[in-house]
């Protein structure tokens, strides 16, 4: 199976809202071979999600899995609904695979519930929380044009891998040490 390139900031596809997938054409091959591009791609970069986009396709997209701890089987999300669970928000370090070799600090909801589609076509409608709420609220700003440099309120914190994991974090969050969210 192919693996796809993934553009990385300043290619237009990361700033271009993603359309929907018209539910009918789901089971086509060409979708599903996306789909499996997009799978083998995230796990061969090291990632544990990656939005459509970032392989250069306009369709609303995602798939997410980690090793863990703690471990997270494989998604696909389709035309996903993502509605925030908690009014809080959780400052945590996020990479991605679009913007290699920088970390930052940013805000998510910790609880949210998504709301889609599966590879199949049927309804998904779950309530994630933790590290994998933060996952799939990044996958899905992704699909709206959205990196997570945006989200940041405090660029001070942004910084080089190796400086992050030297200076900052000191390797006190194996989750996200050598891994990037798409």
């Amino acid at each position: 199976m192919p693996l796809r390139t993934i553009v990385r900031l300043g290619h237009p596809a990361l700033r271009t809202p993603a359309v929907p997938v018209p539910p009918a054409q789901i089971g086509d091959p060409e979708l599903q071979a996306l789909i499996d591009d997009m799978i083998e791609t995230m796990r061969e970069s090291h990632g544990v999600g990656l939005a459509a986009p970032q392989v250069g396709e306009e369709a609303q997209i995602f798939v997410y899995q980690a090793a863990g701890p703690p471990e997270i089987p494989l998604h696909v999300v389709v035309n996903p609904m993502i509605t925030p669970q908690a009014r809080e928000l959780a400052y945590d370090w996020e990479g991605c695979l679009s913007i290699p070799d920088l970390r930052g600090l940013v805000p998510r909801h910790p609880k949210v519930r998504v709301q889609g589609l599966d590879r199949e076509g049927n309804a998904l409608d779950y309530v994630v929380t933790g590290f994998e709420a933060r996952i799939v609220q990044h996958e899905f700003d992704h699909l709206n044009g959205i990196v997570f440099l945006d989200r940041m309120r405090d660029l001070r914190s942004l910084a080089f891998f190796d400086e992050w994991e030297a200076y900052l974090v000191g390797g006190s969050q194996p989750d996200l040490d050598e891994t990037a969210v798409g």
